[in-house]
């Protein structure tokens, strides 16, 4: 998200329109007096809710005229019933503090993802490096047996699981028994605390073919606190990295971002274009028909003498987003092949609004509901459905990141060395197969880390 003055905003929509809004605490939050003097009305926020609601909400033509906030005993209750549950699986309430927090990776918790392998067990699917289980040494393909002294298939649910692992608060406890890739078993307990998460799981350059091949493990669009423009030091250093290789290819494994910062997938994409679509259009937004005068025009700025032909995604439905944006806006201007599975289908964004109004801000709701649809050069903002693959392969979370042999990035390899005739499927997968952003709503779907 970006660093706003309300000014900014209402001048620039490109400040308006994503993430960080880093200092705007200082600016909005209003001092004791005014809270006091603030009609002691129980409803205030949830009228709040439904007028910041008619103006900016995307679908605001499907809310209704007026409507009774005495009907609802809850403000999440509210914005449920207000929702255009046809296409919006994403408005949420949080805070202003939680917001900023996501948006800049600190977390609280373990720090690790469960992912299900072939055979429906169930693997640690990444680790952050600085939280309790990365401390901890855990590492991606350990099995995860028990839980608590429970086996997993206890916690198995109608279309999911329900691991019990408590709030996402310092000092909860959990007991996991892992059983390590050389057949051994290991009993840890875990607490969980405040860290900060990375977005760069692992980087290497493999040699396919004859051919310098960078293999990038990106997962979340985080920026790095206090910078400004917002940005992401780990992008940077990743990108200087392929950079300084010479690669000719790259494979691009976003199969567990669930999306982030557009700053940075911009950030991302400009040091990827091909130097021919410099100042070419990257993307158009669209707000609601009221707010009609804030549409604007992106374009790409290329930074990066990284020479692409092509890019290689590895997808899957927890790929959502920020994920997609960046397939969508590079599509038109290079080759982009999918692997894995189909992604989960968000062609729409958000920005929080409680900078624009005074109720929300002075009693810390931070509201975010849908604002705005985004169309790629070709026009292309409907894809509600996510974006099918080229080559379908399963995960193999049984594999740590970089196993060549692991189905998603041996998919991916065959396809650089020998092209598509003989990059088969690999253990083709179900489309409604259990995945980690299913256990998660709200903030927490488009970060979704245990």
């Amino acid at each position: 998200m970006r660093s706003l003055s309300r000014m900014d905003m209402l001048m620039n929509i490109k400040k308006l329109v994503f993430v960080i809004l880093l200092g705007m605490a200082l600016t909005l939050v209003s001092c004791k007096e005014d809270v006091v003097e603030m009609p002691q009305n129980p409803n205030l926020v949830k009228e709040a809710i439904y007028e910041s609601m008619q103006e900016w909400y995307y679908w605001n033509d499907q809310l209704p005229v007026s409507l009774d906030v005495n009907r609802y005993r809850t403000n999440d209750e509210l914005l449920f019933d207000l929702m255009y549950l046809q296409l919006d699986r994403w408005s949420y309430l949080t805070t202003r503090e939680e917001f900023n927090k996501a948006f800049t990776g600190q977390n609280a918790g373990h720090g690790f993802g469960f992912a299900l392998g072939e055979d429906d067990r169930l693997y640690v699917s990444f680790v952050y490096e600085e939280s309790p289980a990365g401390k901890d040494g855990w590492q991606r393909g350990w099995e995860i047996i028990e839980i608590n002294g429970k086996p997993i298939a206890d916690y198995r649910r109608a279309g999911g699981y329900n691991f019990e692992l408590g709030e996402n608060r310092p000092g909860v406890s959990n007991s996991f028994t892992f059983r390590l890739p050389d057949g051994s078993t290991t009993t840890r307990s875990n607490t969980k605390a405040d860290y900060q998460a990375n977005s760069v799981l692992y980087k290497n350059v493999i040699e396919t073919g004859g051919k310098k091949t960078g293999y990038w493990v990106y997962n979340s669009f985080k920026a790095t606190a206090g910078l400004s423009p917002n940005r992401s030091t780990e992008v940077e250093e990743t990108l200087d990295y392929f950079e300084a290789a010479g690669i000719e290819e790259l494979i691009l494994d976003l199969r567990y971002n669930g999306g982030g910062s557009v700053d940075v997938a911009e950030q991302i994409m400009n040091g990827l274009i091909p130097a021919a679509a410099d100042g070419e259009l990257m993307y158009t937004n669209a707000l609601n028909e009221e707010k009609s005068n804030l549409n604007e025009v992106y374009r790409f700025e290329k930074s990066r003498d990284i020479a692409l032909d092509r890019l290689i995604v590895i997808t899957s439905r927890g790929s959502a987003s920020a994920s997609e944006l960046m397939i969508n806006c590079l599509k038109p201007y290079m080759d982009v092949v999918l692997v894995g599975q189909r992604t989960y289908g968000k062609p729409v964004g958000s920005f929080p609004l409680s900078q624009f109004n005074t109720v929300l801000a002075q009693n810390d709701v931070e509201l975010v509901p849908i604002t705005f649809a985004i169309a790629n050069a070709a026009g292309n903002a409907e894809y509600f459905d996510g974006f099918p693959v080229d080559i379908p392969a399963a995960d193999d979370p049984s594999a740590n990141w970089g196993d060549i042999k692991e189905f998603r990035l041996a998919s991916a390899l065959t396809y650089v060395q020998y092209g598509p005739a003989t990059a088969n499927a690999r253990l083709r997968i179900p489309e409604d197969k259990w995945q980690m952003i299913d256990d998660f709503d709200g903030l927490k779907k488009e970060f979704p880390v245990y």
